[in-house]
């Protein structure tokens, strides 16, 4: 139905020699190296940020990570770390800050999930994957926060590259990575 509509309204242009409208491409992703300027932009100052926070004290301080381009580069390099959120959480865990993970990915195989997390160089204080009843993304990272929480961590930080990941707080500030229109997830 659409592809007629499309072709009535090129064959009547040009019968009335008017332009064809043309069908929007998606943007193409960038090149690794401008993601990799972009999530330096957004992450730089996570750290500072840090700091302060770790300055003024509190129990079972955390920062929470989503895994899939944004702790992994998953779509770049996959498997690999993404180097500025990887020095966040070594500067974290050395300052007594505990790494934890929120991510959709099912709860089918956690051993592998933390062995990947783990190779790639991150400590991992806790690991929560989504679960069948959860009802999409945002729900598994806002019950994964919220489980964190009532098992007495703050959470400081909340990292990840799209909006389903900043969703619903349990948190005090968040990182949200560039994830160019949901082409990045």
């Amino acid at each position: 139905m659409i592809k007629l509509g499309i072709v009535a309204a090129a064959v009547g242009a040009v019968l009335v020699g008017a332009a064809v409208p043309a069908a929007a491409a998606p943007a193409a992703l960038p090149s690794y190296e401008q993601w990799q300027a972009d999530v330096k932009k957004v992450i730089d100052p996570a750290i500072p940020w840090l700091q302060s926070r770790v300055a003024q004290g509190g129990s079972k301080l955390a920062i929470v990570l989503d895994i899939d381009n944004t702790s992994l580069e998953t779509h770049y390099h996959f498997g690999a770390a993404n180097k500025p959120v990887l020095a966040v959480t070594q500067w974290a865990h050395s300052h007594g800050v505990s790494v934890l993970f929120a991510t959709a990915r099912p709860d089918i195989l956690p051993s592998l999930t933390r062995w990947q997390l783990t190779n790639a160089g991150y400590t991992v204080d806790g690991l929560c994957l989504g679960k069948l009843g959860d009802s999409g993304p945002a729900a598994t990272k806002q019950r994964c926060r919220k489980e964190y929480t009532d098992s007495g961590y703050t959470i400081t930080e909340n990292i990840g590259n799209r909006p389903t990941d900043m969703a619903g707080g349990n948190y005090e500030k968040g990182f949200q990575l560039p994830d160019y229109d949901g082409q990045l997830s």
